[in-house]
């Protein structure tokens, strides 16, 4: 009770939240990125669609804030028309909504393969490369300023991955993980077996065709560079600017205009919607996928990791969502660099990581450089006063403002439904 008279930022309830956060994204960041390697199967692939996890995934998360955006509405006496598109002009502005969608599509897609060609350790590392992409997407979209401490922690950020990436920080190359691999959960019918028999027969007359044509000396040239780079670098830097783009455009529509002060739940219920409607149309609009789904159900192939991913993943987006809603983007890049120590120290134990004496002296330049990023953070006013109207939001401004009822009264002039929104976070 002392300290928190003498620290009373310790014990606010924005504290409380920002700790909850934390704890809740990290601890969903390093169990996705262990799920995924043991749900593959022991050739280091994926027995089931990782498409029908994200759609899966987005069911759950849509159903939940569903749920809960009709708690909101009742509660506040609204009309249940504001979770649909009632009219036209609702439905064209619910389209903003389909940009973030799509880039999360995209971004949880491409996780799956990243983890097929890279040791999980590598990933978390080389993901790093994230924080320069929001970083200029921060100063470009959203115009938040950046010292030029912070813009020379970047640069050596990025040379620290790339010097990462060379090769000579360790083994890169993923491998599947012995002795954890789990049966599928069912038993393919007879069609299903007869479906993947012939699904497995086209495909390797289509290598052995394709392997009797001659192709022109370039493309050679052009596949064995990529290889040489590694697919799962080149996958991991698009995954990058993808997360990015999409964390950065998400947050400027949860927090723009009246935005700030609406419910996260009916805000998510049309993002996610629109990322139902994508996973969905991926299933269905690939003809392998849509056979699949037809002859051996939406769940074949999953085992019990693949569920635990399913579940995690939803989690975590919705973790992702309230960070945005309540914090912003760094906090989220800079949180998961907690992430990138957990999933390193579990790599030595799980996944066969054996790093060289490299690899301990480039690894930690990059967390250096993110905590000097971190540490020279300059001053935004308007950032600033966004973030004050979010705590009068969340009720905090009642623990900072006891006995003075003017400041009280003047920070939640504009804001009626602050304890309603406060319940709903």
């Amino acid at each position: 009770m002392v300290r928190c008279q003498s620290c009373p930022k310790l014990c606010s309830r924005s504290s409380a939240y920002t700790l909850a956060l934390g704890l809740g994204f990290v601890t969903l960041g390093t169990s996705r990125v262990v799920l995924l390697k043991f749900s593959a199967n022991a050739d280091n692939k994926y027995d089931f669609l990782p498409a029908s996890v994200n759609l899966l995934a987005e069911a759950l998360k849509l159903l939940f804030c569903l749920v809960m955006s009709v708690r909101v509405v009742v509660r506040e006496g609204r009309s249940c028309r504001e979770l649909g598109c009632s009219s036209s002009a609702s439905f064209l502005s619910s389209l903003k909504w389909a940009v973030p969608a799509f880039l999360y599509f995209l971004d949880n897609l491409i996780i799956f393969y990243v983890m097929v060609y890279l040791q999980p350790a590598m990933a978390v590392l080389f993901s790093n490369f994230v924080i320069l992409t929001t970083a200029v997407l921060f100063r470009i979209v959203l115009k938040r300023r950046l010292s030029w401490v912070q813009w020379a922690a970047l640069v050596v950020l990025f040379l620290s991955i790339v010097s990462l990436t060379t090769g000579s920080g360790g083994s890169q190359k993923a491998l599947a993980v012995p002795g954890l691999h789990s049966n599928p959960l069912s038993t393919p019918s007879n069609s299903c077996v007869l479906y993947t028999q012939l699904l497995e027969q086209m495909r390797n007359s289509s290598e052995s065709w394709a392997s009797s044509l001659s192709r022109p000396a370039w493309r050679d040239r052009l596949v064995g560079k990529l290889q040489s780079l590694g697919v799962g670098h080149i996958l991991l830097l698009l995954q990058c600017f993808i997360a990015a783009m999409a964390n950065i455009y998400n947050e400027k529509i949860l927090k723009e205009g009246d935005q700030l002060t609406e419910s996260i739940f009916i805000q998510n219920s049309k993002l996610y919607a629109y990322g139902v409607v994508f996973n969905g149309l991926t299933l269905g609009l690939s003809s392998e996928a849509r056979g699949l789904a037809m002859h051996c159900g939406l769940l074949h192939g999953h085992n019990i990791y693949s569920l635990g991913l399913m579940v995690v993943t939803a989690a975590l987006g919705l973790s992702v969502a309230f960070i945005l809603k309540f914090r912003d983007n760094m906090f989220h890049v800079l949180t998961g660099q907690i992430t990138t120590v957990m999933v390193t120290s579990l790599s030595f134990f799980f996944f066969d990581f054996h790093p060289s004496l490299d690899f301990f002296l480039q690894a930690p330049m990059v967390l250096l450089a993110i905590f000097i990023y971190n540490a020279s953070r300059p001053k935004d006013l308007e950032y600033s006063l966004q973030q004050e109207k979010l705590r009068v939001i969340n009720g905090e401004v009642f623990e900072r403002s006891r006995g003075d009822g003017e400041e009280l009264e003047l920070l939640t002039k504009t804001n009626t439904d602050s304890e309603s929104e406060e319940e709903s976070l």
